[in-house]
């Protein structure tokens, strides 16, 4: 089972990679305003998005649930457990979202500013702490 929690921290790093950098390419396409310029960055969006961050999300829900699974439903009665569940779940809601934006910014038709995206650039960081600190710690 080791070998599955060792694959499970490799895709929550390949998921969190993409959820660090997307947002932040979505500040520099914001600001960019020569063609050459816009069409790279929805050519490296979309790999992200779709090569690193969606299948790291795919493989890290995956393996997570294998784990759960072999620990048996015991965990599913802890409150740090249901509080991890919980963000993890925001965290998919908002790869989601910034799939949405993706998909906006690929059709032209943006919306916010790039000073948007920088607070939104924000969000996994805070998950990421959240989530960490409930797995290690357990405080409740």
């Amino acid at each position: 089972m080791l070998w599955i929690k060792a694959l499970h921290i490799i895709f929550i790093v390949c998921w969190f990679a993409g959820l660090f950098y997307l947002p932040r390419l979505f500040v520099y396409h914001a600001m960019a305003t020569d063609p050459v310029g816009i069409e790279r960055f929805k050519i490296m969006e979309r790999k992200l998005y779709y090569g690193i961050m969606t299948p790291g999300a795919v493989l890290t829900l995956l393996s997570g649930f294998w784990l759960l699974v072999y620990k048996g439903e015991s965990h599913l009665y802890l409150g740090w457990f249901q509080a991890k569940i919980a963000l993890v779940l925001l965290l998919v809601v908002f790869h989601l979202y910034c799939g949405k934006l993706y998909r906006a910014f690929k059709h032209n038709q943006n919306k916010y500013s790039h000073v948007f995206y920088r607070w939104l650039n924000e969000v996994p960081t805070i998950l990421l702490i959240a989530i960490v600190v409930l797995t290690v710690v357990k405080p409740f």
